[in-house]
């Protein structure tokens, strides 16, 4: 009872942390995104720290960091195939890490369907708006749902290395000793093989 109890609870706690999160991650993307398209002129450069980080406002029609430009309608269906997955998925998972690893995809894949079902120019071709530039780690422009994306996946490569489980479980390494095989044991000078517990039999001459 004790144990099911604790897998309830973890359960509970894995799934609030994945709601929370995904809320967190698609709030702060469609906010940012907002604040973009009122405020910059599609194609504006805005430095922030120099050439280190930039606001360049720019949509995309394809995936992540402006990949796959002519492909809008297929990562529509992919996004929506993701998420379908993950609300299916959730109830499985116990971790609260892996509830994080979820919630932020959730967030990011669920933040860019939103700019491909209701940005211009048309239902479930829109286009996705990105800004965040920083030139001198990688040439793509992205935004916040990009970030937690690959976010996601960088956890979630670090628990699958880690062998943490979905109930948050690590798999238990055998020691040394168990998995080698014990040496057989060669018997003394003198000894004749005599088995433990049975008296040698002394012949008299």
């Amino acid at each position: 009872m004790e144990s099911e109890r604790r897998t309830k609870a973890g359960a509970a706690t894995a799934l609030v942390v994945l709601i929370f999160g995904a809320l967190a991650v698609y709030g702060l993307d469609q906010l940012s995104k907002f604040l973009v398209v009122t405020n910059l002129t599609e194609g504006e450069t805005v430095p922030v720290l120099g050439d280190v980080l930039q606001w360049h406002f720019v949509r995309n029609p394809g995936a992540a960091f402006s990949l796959a430009s002519g492909m809008t309608w297929i990562f529509t269906i992919l996004a929506a195939g993701v998420i379908t997955f993950i609300i299916w998925f959730a109830r499985r998972i116990r971790s609260v890490a892996w509830g994080l690893v979820f919630g932020l995809l959730l967030g990011g894949v669920l933040g860019n369907l939103t700019d491909r079902l209701l940005r211009e120019p048309s239902f479930g071709l829109g286009h996705v708006v990105d800004f965040i530039s920083t030139p001198w780690l990688i040439p793509a422009i992205y935004n916040v749902a990009d970030m937690a994306i690959v976010s996601s996946m960088v956890l979630f490569m670090i628990l699958t290395i880690r062998g943490v489980g979905l109930d948050g479980s690590r798999e238990a390494k055998r020691p040394a000793a168990d998995a080698q095989e014990a040496d057989p044991v060669e018997p003394a000078d003198g000894d004749q093989g005599v088995a433990p517990g049975v008296a040698p039999v002394v012949r008299e001459s």
